[in-house]
């Protein structure tokens, strides 16, 4: 950590989310570098740095393991929220380096340039399925929300096309 009286305010390791949050987490260290498909980069919330809000940094790494699934759920937050997903090829920055499905309120896209998605508070989003991954791709999210929760209807955590074996096909 930074000294000083802002120091505080500089994250440069990964932190545990609060327990509040419903985002699912592992520390990097933990996966051997062989198995890494994503890595939990940094992580801030209000729990994290009072006044906070929810922020995620991610890389995304090429595996072997085929597609996978990030988010399986379709859900809505009570704040707003920008996702990007941001090609490493610096010869090409506008190039993904691969393959990630993003659904917004029922559509289905697929994304292979570098982009920002703008999310409206209650708009409903997911699931995302990283597709296909062939250089690294940095993710991001930023909520306005203090914490990161997700609301979901239980028509869609009941509903099988979001069942895993169906959005893999």
């Amino acid at each position: 950590m930074q000294d000083g009286k802002y120091g505080k305010y500089i994250i440069e390791e990964m932190r545990t989310p609060s327990k509040l949050s419903v985002s699912r987490r592992t520390d990097p260290t933990d996966v051997p570098p062989k198995q890494r498909g994503r890595i939990q980069l940094l992580y801030l919330d209000k729990e994290t740095v009072p006044g906070g809000t929810y922020t995620e940094c991610v890389w995304i790494m090429p595996s072997t393991r085929g597609p996978g699934l990030a988010e399986p759920l379709p859900h809505y937050h009570d704040f707003d929220e920008v996702v990007s997903f941001i090609g490493s090829d610096l010869d090409d920055p506008w190039d993904l380096g691969g393959e990630i499905e993003f659904w917004i309120e029922g559509e289905k896209h697929l994304l292979t340039r570098s982009c920002l998605i703008c999310l409206p508070k209650g708009t409903k989003h997911c699931p995302l399925i990283i597709r296909k991954v062939n250089k690294p791709i940095y993710h991001a999210a930023v909520g306005t929300g203090g914490i990161y929760l997700q609301n979901i209807d239980e028509k869609d955590r009941n509903d099988p096309k979001y069942k895993p074996e169906n959005l893999l096909k």
